[in-house]
């Protein structure tokens, strides 16, 4: 008497629907007989304890195996093609026919895809299998597996293998290394490995895809656009210039898009700076569209002269080339951080040594966290060991270790090894360093918020920073103006370059305007701050005026602007566009009107400040009125667009520079440019600043 094991139910396909799951990966891998061999399988076999007679096998898989004794107890199936082995049983155990199937559907037989070639056919399961239905028994329901059909598409694999290269900076010649060749091949036989030159035009491809994208998102930009340039240095002496591009596009969001990666051989030059921005404005068309340019690095009076002149050239009609930030707000805070730290450098060290002596054993560690509960502190900081390559890490170290004080002083007591206490002295100063590194920290941390944050958000701290750095700096206390000295004096360079455009930013918030302005100057400049004031007072009217006198398709104020098209006017008396005079007309009146009344500008700066509200999307309020203030909402646009920093939020706390790899500067300059690029837009959707409804309700 032969009984039929649950085993060999499940080998005949019929499978449990709660066991379905955990099979799924294989049944996708397994490719079923024709329908007509499963229907005899639908119905599940009741194990019951009679003698039955062993069923035929009806599988195809028998066509292209027989099965041998080599052993009591133990079969093996042999290909009749090959004469390959495979397990069949062992004992009451079968293997089933999965791993058969694999051997004749994908390929692996030798013999049978040498016949395939030869005859251009298929295998025996190539063929789609169906979908069976729900079959119900009396104890358990069952279901047929099947997987859907897919085709083998070499053109979809070769566009796969050049976005995964681009997605994870993995090396061209990847494509070429024999182990990436052979796990292809025992993937997928049909498909022919491609060449270091293949992928590489391939990802080129996948660049200039993407890029008409891109180019036609730039072409739609009603506003200016504003550019960041950072340069890397490598180890040839070649410098890379990124350049990216930060706009408010027709539907009132923000974007930032890399968009060159420039070569200059001699990145030390005076006009390295310069031609990446000349290179950019040719490359996307973008003539007449410049508004600013943020710097990585000061430069040089040279590179500022020829930068200003491109600027003048190309964008003559915005202050001249004033609008250029010579000092990017990241790297100025990480420079005034590792100077501060250097300036205490026994101190940071002294926190960094009991630190590492607590987390770089498991029982100390225990022991520390043993006698925080028994000291009760209530700080929820845990300790950790900083990375000198990022000083958000150092300063959460100090602020951590600061706040568990306590524990450190009492850690003597139930371990005699630790050595070094900091004293009272000592985490006093402790407890000055993190509160004047907190500014830096926070607005550092604005800078990796999701989105682009809008020019005013950094006028705010950037002139409370000033001011608290000035006052510590002329300190009593020895410690204090040792500590702040050099991160005044650092700070001061980035507040000379950069307060200009942060001032006329914070103007464009309605909540703050001039006033603001006039308050915090005063605050930093005394006496003296009605000067300064009257700098940016006279630079924002002299901006808006020259945006008065731009050429009418640009300017709002002759046609509204609605998700980025233009409305035509309506002609009732049938003139044509081309009309001789109602051009100059329009300038006429907006000239004689302006004598008359008062400016969209001075009409926005008299009226009153709205009330601050912790959550105000300044953008957003601009687009609601547009149509009160149709030029000044645009150049507001364009102000608040202006960035102030040059690197990706990933590298803002980053103390080193990054630098161009051996690898990547190997390769030709039109490959790398696509690579980097090509992975930006592929990996970051489009950066949109979030439009929240205006909380605020003002008359029209």
């Amino acid at each position: 008497m032969e009984v039929e094991s649950p085993n060999q139910i499940m080998n005949n396909e019929l499978v449990p629907v709660e066991d379905t799951q955990s099979m799924e990966t294989e049944m996708q891998l397994d490719l079923l007989e024709p329908e007509a061999n499963h229907l005899e399988e639908l119905t599940p076999i009741i194990v019951e304890a009679q003698p039955t007679k062993r069923r035929k096998k009806k599988s195809v898989v028998w066509e292209h195996f027989t099965i041998e004794t080599v052993a009591a107890g133990c079969r093996r199936a042999y290909c009749k093609q090959c004469k390959q082995s495979f397990a069949y049983s062992t004992g009451n155990k079968v293997a089933g026919t999965s791993h058969l199937k694999r051997h004749i559907a994908k390929g692996t037989c030798p013999v049978v895809l040498r016949n395939q070639e030869r005859n251009n056919q298929s295998t025996p399961y190539s063929a789609p299998p169906k979908m069976s239905s729900f079959t119900d028994t009396p104890k358990r329901r069952y279901r047929t597996a099947s997987v859907p059909y897919l085709s083998f598409d070499a053109d979809r694999c070769r566009h796969e293998i050049a976005r995964m290269i681009i997605m994870h900076d993995y090396p061209l010649h990847m494509v070429e290394h024999p182990g990436f060749m052979a796990f292809v091949q025992n993937l997928q036989p049909r498909f022919d490995m491609v060449s270091f030159n293949t992928v590489q035009g391939d990802c080129v491809a996948t660049y200039l895809r993407e890029k008409a994208s891109i180019q036609r998102v730039i072409e739609g930009v009603p506003g200016r656009i504003c550019l960041t340039l950072d340069l890397w240095p490598s180890s040839r002496t070649v410098g890379y210039m990124f350049v990216s591009g930060q706009f408010i596009d027709s539907e009132w969001k923000m974007h930032r898009k890399l968009l060159n990666v420039v070569m200059e051989p001699y990145p030390e030059s005076a006009t390295a700076f310069s031609h990446s921005v000349a290179a950019c404005l040719s490359d996307w068309n973008m003539d007449g569209k410049l508004f600013s340019v943020t710097i990585n690095q000061p430069l040089n009076d040279a590179a500022t002269d020829n930068m200003r002149a491109l600027l003048s050239v190309k964008n003559p009609l915005v202050l001249d080339g004033q609008l250029l930030v010579g000092n990017c707000l990241a790297r100025s805070l990480s420079k005034i951080f590792e100077d501060a730290v250097i300036s205490v450098d026994g101190l940071v060290k002294m926190i960094r040594d009991s630190v590492k002596y607590v987390k770089t054993s498991e029982s100390r560690e225990e022991k520390f966290i043993e006698l925080k509960q028994q000291l009760q502190v209530p700080s929820s900081k845990t300790l950790a060991i900083d990375d000198q390559t990022r000083w958000n890490t150092t300063y959460e170290m100090l602020l951590a270790a600061w706040e568990l004080k306590e524990v450190f002083s009492c850690l003597d007591t139930m371990d005699p090894d630790y050595k070094g206490t900091p004293t009272e002295e000592n985490w006093k100063q402790v407890e000055i360093l993190c509160n004047y590194l907190k500014p830096l920290f926070d607005t550092a941390n604005l800078l990796t918020t999701a989105g682009s944050p809008t020019t005013n958000t950094f006028f705010h701290e950037a002139w409370k920073i000033q001011l608290e750095l000035a006052r510590a700096a002329s300190s009593e206390d020895p410690f204090v103006s040792t500590l702040t000295k050099s991160m005044q004096e650092n700070f001061d360079k980035y507040w000379k370059s950069s307060c200009f455009i942060l001032a006329i930013a914070v103007v464009m918030d309605p909540r703050f305007k001039l006033k603001l302005v006039e308050f915090s100057f005063s605050k930093i400049y005394g006496d003296d701050s009605a000067s300064y004031v009257k700098i940016v007072d006279d630079g924002i009217h002299e901006l808006f005026h020259e945006y008065i006198a731009l050429p009418l398709p640009l300017t709002p104020a002759y046609t509204e602007v609605v998700n980025g098209q233009s409305a035509k006017p309506e002609d009732p008396q049938g003139i044509g566009s081309n009309s001789v005079g109602l051009s100059d007309f329009d300038v006429y009146m907006m000239e004689t009107t302006s004598q008359l009344s008062k400016s969209e500008l001075d009409q926005y700066l008299e009226e009153s400040l709205l009330p601050r509200v912790h959550e105000f999307d300044v953008v957003g309020w601009w687009k609601v009125n547009r149509m009160k203030y149709p030029t000044l909402s645009k150049m507001a646009c364009d102000i608040l667009s202006i960035p102030v920093c040059t690197v990706p939020a990933a590298c803002v706390f980053d103390t080193v520079r990054k630098e161009m790899d051996s690898y990547r500067c190997s390769l030709r300059p039109e490959t790398v440019e696509a690579l980097i690029c090509a992975k930006d837009w592929l990996q970051t959707e489009t950066v949109e600043a979030p439009v929240a409804p205006v909380k605020v309700e003002v008359p029209i």
